[in-house]
């Protein structure tokens, strides 16, 4: 029998559209790095670096609401594959772009409109989740999907250097461009379950999205697993955004040890959502969660008072488990707790709090470590983040208690919430 956390790949579906995920999300790291690299040597200018950055992750917390929307509207699949040939032809341009002396701005827009792309897309790979696997699976699933990204964050950077050597940028946006095509591929295979979906001529765009919040709202486990992500991401988050800071300014290293700690940080991640499936049936998921989201900034901090690089990069690995530990919960929340026709939505409001708060937390962790130090930050974040779930859980029992599985069916549709505020749902 296969390890608990590998029973998904037993899936045809999930097995289909993970290995085809790790593909495609190797592309996309291909494309980071050899984007970071052309428009850095074209400007000499950090800030188009920073700005290129940007413009690929902004709109997944900004459209990740919209995107949740469509994805409860339309055939998922169907979306996800238009979204995915964006992607695709965004990834096309690029490489024209890059074999050209195309000016910076035009890459920026170009990376921007793939960045739009994948958020109005991903809500809907997100909500196909619970119809790829048997239910008892979802938490290795999530946990899998987490492993296949930062494996894919191992390996792009490599297979990037290794283009870039031996060809051009342009190349890499090519092989970026090529690599969306096995997602494409393994949608046009997959067996799904139809989902119920609006009328023609139901609610509008603008309604629907406010009726996904209600829902996120009416519903505790989701209520609570979207305030949670809030808080980890504004105070416990920004540690991956300041990975160089503390190598540089905190170790007086260079890119050898920024490399070490996010190479630590990936294996850590990878480590960890390998582990959580047979964790969760030994201890009970929610008990596990629990203790992640408390693991996790004690992890930090010891990690930011770490005396040296090696014994950093040795806590930036638990650090990874953890986090990974905190996201794959409280995504499995969601997915178990989102009434089924809400699902994108809620899942969308769900990215958009992590999307659009982790950078919030990442500005004012940077300024503060102007003035405090960055070692300083790091300690103080994980401190504080540990203070303040310590208070959540002792304070406020019922959102520890609305994190465990439901205890009845979720409502099938939005109606079945809307039609009565009154409704009792799954505590």
């Amino acid at each position: 029998m296969a390890p608990a956390s590998l029973q998904p790949l037993r899936s045809r579906n999930f097995a289909l559209m993970w290995s085809a995920a790790l593909v495609s999300n190797a592309g996309s790291w291909v494309q980071t790095v050899a984007l970071g690299v052309v428009v850095t040597t074209r400007t000499h200018d950090p800030l188009w670096t920073g700005l290129v950055a940007a413009a690929a992750f902004v709109p997944m917390g900004l459209l990740a609401p919209v995107g949740g929307a469509l994805a409860d509207r339309l055939d998922r699949r169907r979306w996800l594959i238009l979204t995915t040939i964006g992607e695709s032809a965004c990834a096309a341009g690029l490489a024209v772009l890059a074999a050209g002396h195309a000016r910076p701005v035009l890459m920026v827009a170009v990376a921007f409109a793939g960045g739009v792309c994948s958020a109005v897309g991903f809500p809907a790979y997100q909500a196909m989740l619970p119809d790829l696997v048997p239910r008892r699976d979802l938490l290795a699933a999530v946990s899998l999907s987490s492993a296949q990204f930062n494996l894919g964050r191992v390996i792009g950077p490599a297979l990037a250097g290794v283009i870039l050597l031996a060809g051009s940028a342009a190349w890499a946006f090519a092989v970026n461009s090529a690599s969306f095509g096995a997602v494409v591929v393994a949608l046009t295979f997959l067996r799904l379950p139809p989902h119920d979906r609006p009328a023609a001529g139901g609610p509008g765009m603008v309604a629907r999205m406010a009726d996904g919040a209600r829902v996120a709202l009416a519903e505790p486990g989701c209520r609570s697993a979207i305030g949670l992500i809030a808080v980890v991401a504004l105070i416990g988050s920004p540690f991956i955004a300041l990975v160089p800071a503390l190598a540089i300014e905190g170790f007086h290293g260079g890119s050898a040890t920024t490399a070490a700690l996010v190479t630590g940080q990936g294996v850590g991640a990878v480590i960890g959502a390998l582990s959580l499936a047979g964790l969760a049936r030994r201890w009970g998921r929610p008990r596990l969660l629990v203790g992640a989201l408390l693991a996790f900034p004690v992890a930090l901090a010891v990690y930011g008072l770490a005396p040296g690089v090696v014994a950093a990069t040795a806590a930036i690995v638990v650090v990874g488990a953890c986090y990974i530990g905190v996201l794959s919960g409280l995504n499995t929340v969601v997915q178990l707790r989102a009434p089924t026709a809400a699902r994108g939505r809620v899942l969308g409001f769900y990215m958009m709090a992590l999307g659009t708060i982790y950078p919030v937390g990442a500005v004012c962790e940077g300024a503060l470590a102007r003035t405090f130090g960055i070692r300083s930050v790091t300690v103080a974040s994980g401190l504080v983040l540990v203070a303040v779930m310590a208070c959540i859980m002792g304070l406020r029992p019922a959102t520890v208690r609305s994190l465990e599985d439901p205890s009845a069916p979720c409502p099938t549709a939005v109606t079945d919430v809307m039609a009565d505020p009154a409704a009792p749902v799954a505590p």
